[in-house]
C-alpha cells in the first residue's frame, strides 16, 4: 500500500473514499482515529489515502481530476454565490 494524498479533513477523506469505491479502486484511510485528537497532535498530516501500488498511479488521476473540477457556470443557488451545489 502507499499513501497517495491527504486529504484537508475527515469529511473530504470520506467522499474520496466513495469516489475511488465506485471507480474499482480499494483506498484505506489512515489516521481516522487520530482526528479527535486535534488540539494535542499537529494539525496536518493525520489524515492519509493509501491505495495498492498497483493502483496509485490511476487514484492519483482520479484524485487530480476530483481537485480539478469546477461548478458548472450559472449553476449556483443565488442564495449561495460561491458554492458548489452536490
Amino acid at each position: 500500500m502507499r499513501r497517495i494524498y491527504e486529504p484537508q479533513n475527515l469529511m473530504e477523506a470520506e467522499l474520496l473514499l466513495g469516489m475511488l469505491d465506485s471507480e474499482g479502486v480499494f483506498a484505506r484511510l489512515d489516521g481516522r482515529d487520530l482526528v479527535g485528537g486535534t488540539g494535542e497532535l499537529p494539525a496536518l498530516g493525520l489524515l492519509g489515502l493509501a491505495v495498492a501500488d498497483d493502483q496509485a498511479r490511476h487514484a492519483r488521476e482520479l484524485i487530480d481530476a476530483y481537485n480539478a473540477a469546477c461548478p458548472v457556470a450559472d449553476d449556483e443557488p443565488q442564495s449561495f454565490p460561491d458554492v458548489l451545489d452536490c
